[in-house]
């Protein structure tokens, strides 16, 4: 039997649970939609899977911490946040809606995090030459009421990270997640990494319950090299 005691194991696991509810802590701080937009899918990741899906990408790949992060689709800002709290290089938001940007750039002063934004369209942005992004991370809108939207900013982040694209999605679309993401946006691989429970909190008139758990998977595709496409 292995005790506790002062074992070096226990002591770093220790350790890692108190950064991941740390950054849990410092995330469930954030201000989230106000005026949320049906229309955009607008709905807030919650500090759970996002501590988790940042500390992971961190820890088990090193695509965090030194290197240049994207947050596709930023909302708040929640993902992004967590990137620069887990010291990435530089952190930059993408946006459609202005008026979420400017919660974003709150939540970014609150935390004291330089992170920059742009508002955009994803899906009809044109990145510079020179832009170069080592790790995207998002949670994009599930395609629900704008079919193809999950799969519209998969295909863009493939094409502009160098090493990685964190990225969920419902549980339900894996097959065609992983089939389309080999076969038709370049990546030369796509793992769920663990299937996480997605908290949608009653925000729209046409929601009847208080909130739903909609099962997703967190997702880790790796880009094909430069050479290769």
């Amino acid at each position: 039997m292995v005790k506790r005691g002062n074992n070096p194991l226990f002591l770093q696991l220790a350790v890692l649970k108190d950064e991941v509810k740390q950054l849990e802590s410092l995330l469930g701080s954030l201000r989230q939609f106000e005026s949320p937009k049906i229309e955009l899918e607008q709905y807030p990741t919650g500090s759970h899977i996002a501590s988790r899906l940042l500390y992971t990408a961190d820890t088990s790949f090193g695509d965090v911490r030194d290197k240049v992060v994207a947050d596709f689709g930023c909302g708040c800002g929640t993902l992004g946040l967590a990137a620069g709290l887990l010291r990435a290089q530089h952190v930059i938001g993408y946006e459609v809606d202005a008026e979420t940007v400017e919660i974003a750039f709150s939540n970014a002063d609150e935390l004291e995090i330089d992170m920059d934004f742009i508002l955009c369209n994803i899906k009809n942005f044109r990145f510079p030459d020179n832009h170069v992004i080592d790790t995207v991370v998002m949670n994009p809108p599930f395609g629900t009421r704008n079919k193809g939207a999950d799969v519209d900013f998969l295909r863009v982040a493939l094409k502009v990270a160098s090493k990685a694209v964190y990225s969920l999605h419902k549980t339900t679309t894996r097959d065609h997640i992983q089939r389309t993401s080999i076969r038709e946006l370049g990546a030369s691989s796509a793992e769920v990494l663990c299937e996480l429970r997605f908290d949608l909190p009653q925000l729209y008139k046409f929601h009847k319950k208080k909130k739903v758990d909609v099962a997703v998977d967190l997702w880790r595709f790796v880009p094909k090299s430069t050479c290769e496409r």
